[in-house]
């Protein structure tokens, strides 16, 4: 809840840096508080630790299905309830966060998350049945999947409310890219950490302590939902109300856009890192090398979209940078399809999947904050969660398609599968070919790169309002 307008004007002694912005206010200059990166640091935090929760059995499929003793169907569905649950749960998600506060929907997703990961954390001990493992795991899964549309629709928000103009790029940025952050903690490190079946109950243990600390750091680091004085002229306007911007917002063509285009990048980047290591696998690949594709894709997306963001914080140059950034991302998304269909060609695998990430992970958090700017003034969270729902059902669409076209892996290509666990009596998946389904989503990534290229124009409605004010005082 929002802490008393009283208390927050009496706690001066962290006002800023005290950096005025560049536009003046006829009551003074905008403020920014240090305690602007607390707060960004715990939607680091919670993004994170929820993308671990998320992801981290899907680098080790047949480990998880031999510790589970599950199919890869089953599996899979430890990551896909993640989806289904997030998306009836975003609508309540963006409406608490634009309408209870930032600070309530931190603290409240927060907690959620780190119960999930307890409860999921169960199934390793010896207590719970061999036969209710899997049960107990999938229920702490579903209950962690509620927490994360509150992560995923605050970053724009946190950049709107707490941070100056020249800095809202990278703060989104930041805050948004700390998912595939998670990610690619989870995807790098469980093949390590859960190298045999045995090893199962170590990664959920290990995995349950970043969600603890982000707990700890939301109940305690993060004071009020925004701070006692705007950084910005925006951020001093009042948003439209929940409903009424959701009526307004749809009725917006470039949202639209944006609607089919992002989720679309999001829902095959979610297919992705699900099915890599099964994807993978059936050409020779290991785990550890389906982990490491994950960590390249995440590190090089990381380093690319933070120097981008700076750029665009200084030219504000959104669209023509977003445009950019998708086209370069289609083609080498492109090429990762032909590439996987061959064995012994890793560095290949791996250049592809880096610049693909690179120039991907550079769209998205560009994307957040084009959704905010044609949207204005609707509320933030709006905006960004309905581009995250729209990104969850794609998601489901995809990976569910993904295995109703997959085939028994063809006899002549079973000489280099390694999707079994060999020599070992924990058994394995099923080796499946993805072929079909990897070629029928790079012609989604090529049409929608097309929609988006000559389909999407932005009218910056935020900045057009701070340049106005700007004139006028």
């Amino acid at each position: 809840m929002e802490e008393p307008e009283s208390l927050l004007v009496n706690r001066t002694d962290d006002v800023s840096d005290i950096v005025p912005s560049p536009i003046p206010s006829s009551k003074g200059p905008y403020k920014v508080f240090k305690r602007r990166w607390m707060v960004l640091l715990a939607v680091f935090f919670l993004n994170a630790s929820n993308a671990i929760v998320w992801v981290c059995f899907a680098p080790i499929a047949d480990v998880t299905g031999a510790y589970f003793k599950v199919d890869s169907d089953k599996v899979n569905w430890l990551s896909l309830v993640f989806l289904i649950v997030s998306v009836p749960t975003g609508f309540f998600s963006t409406w608490f966060l634009d309408t209870i506060g930032l600070r309530g929907g931190i603290i409240l997703g927060s907690w959620i998350n780190v119960i999930g990961a307890g409860v999921r954390t169960l199934s390793a001990f010896d207590f719970v049945p061999d036969s209710y493992k899997f049960t107990v795991a999938i229920a702490g899964q579903t209950i962690a999947a509620i927490a994360q549309p509150f992560a995923m629709a605050s970053p724009a928000k946190v950049a709107s409310l707490w941070f100056p103009e020249q800095q809202r790029m990278i703060a989104t940025t930041v805050a948004s890219m700390s998912n595939p952050f998670g990610i690619l903690i989870g995807s790098a490190l469980s093949p390590i950490i859960a190298s045999s079946a045995s090893k199962m109950p170590t990664m959920l243990i290990i995995w349950f302590i970043p969600c603890a600390v982000s707990t700890v750091i939301s109940t305690f680091g993060v004071w009020s939902s925004k701070p006692p004085t705007p950084p910005s002229s925006s951020a001093a306007e009042e948003s439209e109300p929940y409903f009424a911007g959701l009526k307004q917002i749809i009725r917006i063509k470039s949202f639209r856009v944006l609607l089919v285009v992002l989720g679309a990048g999001l829902g095959l980047f979610t297919m992705q890192i699900t099915l890599m290591e099964q994807i993978l696998c059936t050409r020779g690949y290991s785990d550890n090398f389906a982990g490491l594709c994950g960590a390249l894709m995440i590190i090089v997306g990381l380093v690319t979209s933070t120097a981008i963001s700076i750029y665009v914080d200084k030219t504000r140059n959104f669209e023509i940078t977003a445009k950019i950034c998708l086209a370069f991302a289609s083609v080498f998304g492109c090429g990762f399809v032909v590439a996987s269909q061959f064995p012994n060609i890793p560095i290949v695998i791996g250049v592809l999947v880096s610049l693909f990430g690179g120039f991907g992970f550079a769209f998205y958090p560009i994307c957040l904050e084009l959704g905010v700017e044609c949207t204005f003034p609707v509320a933030e969270a709006t905006s960004t969660g309905l581009m995250m729902i729209s990104g969850q059902l794609q998601s489901i669409i995809y990976i569910v398609l993904a295995q109703l076209v997959a085939v028994p892996l063809p006899f002549d290509q079973m000489k280099y599968q390694v999707c079994t666990l060999s020599n070992s009596a924990d058994g394995g998946i099923a080796p499946q070919d993805f072929q079909y389904s990897l070629f029928g989503f790079a012609g989604i990534i090529v049409g929608t790169t097309i929609l988006f290229l000559f389909a999407f124009h932005c009218e910056y409605k935020r900045l057009k309002m701070e340049r106005e004010k700007q004139a006028i005082q």
